[in-house]
């Protein structure tokens, strides 16, 4: 499967609007925002995991990097309940599934080949920085390393945010409230992919924004997965 495959292009996906896709896994759907391969594919997805529900063991041959946006995932390695951001690394196992159930914000087969970097990280005990010369905006780092930097930003109430030249592309997702770009309406769960030298020029709604944010990353070298397999 190619979804989205085109990383020289804008890509805006309403992801709160698409069905929900049945994964081989029962309890476990998807909805996808881009995709290259098939159960074993450099992916990014929303996945929601019925509660009771797991993944059958395997091995992250690209790593995966996921942020909890509802409800608590589980893993050998703990509970990781909402606002969790978790970084597994080429080559690492695990057993995913969650008792209660959640819904993970997912990439896989994104990482610099290199990266060995394990990250478990709860968002909240991070606090906003107000950005520099951005008045209106507070971010927190959340991972940086080789070219990518994560974030997540809080955008306050119709504050204006551009974004110029953007080197290695970024990605956009909205977890809380709504901003405008480009005369599109960002509601919650609206992702936005912009390839390298991209401009965003954003204007926040009127009780703001929170989103995530992750920059430098599509012009990198980084793995791809193999043609066939057992799919994560």
């Amino acid at each position: 499967m190619n979804l989205n495959a085109d990383f020289s292009k804008r890509v805006l996906v309403h992801a709160a609007d698409l069905p929900w896709v049945p994964s081989p896994t029962a309890g476990v759907d998807r909805r996808m925002l881009d995709r290259i391969g098939d159960e074993v594919a450099r992916a990014t997805s929303i996945v929601r995991y019925a509660p009771n529900s797991a993944f059958p063991a395997h091995t992250h041959g690209g790593g995966e990097e996921f942020l909890v946006l509802e409800g608590v995932f589980e893993d050998e390695s703990g509970a990781f309940p909402a606002g969790s951001y978790v970084r597994n690394p080429p080559q690492s196992r695990h057993t995913p599934g969650s008792t209660p159930g959640c819904t993970i914000f997912v990439k896989l087969w994104q990482f610099d080949p290199d990266d060995r970097a394990f990250v478990r990280l709860d968002t909240a005990s991070v606090p906003y920085q107000p950005v520099s010369g951005t008045p209106g905006v507070w971010s927190k780092t959340l991972f940086e390393g080789g070219t990518e930097t994560v974030r997540m930003q809080r955008w306050a109430p119709n504050t204006p945010v551009r974004w110029s030249d953007i080197a290695g592309g970024a990605e956009v997702l909205v977890l809380a409230g709504d901003f405008e770009e480009s005369g599109e309406r960002f509601n919650r769960l609206s992702w936005l992919r912009l390839p390298t030298g991209a401009t965003l020029d954003a204007i926040a709604g009127p009780d703001g924004a929170e989103v995530w944010v992750k920059t430098g990353h599509l012009s990198a070298a980084s793995l791809m997965p193999p043609q066939r397999g057992n799919g994560a």
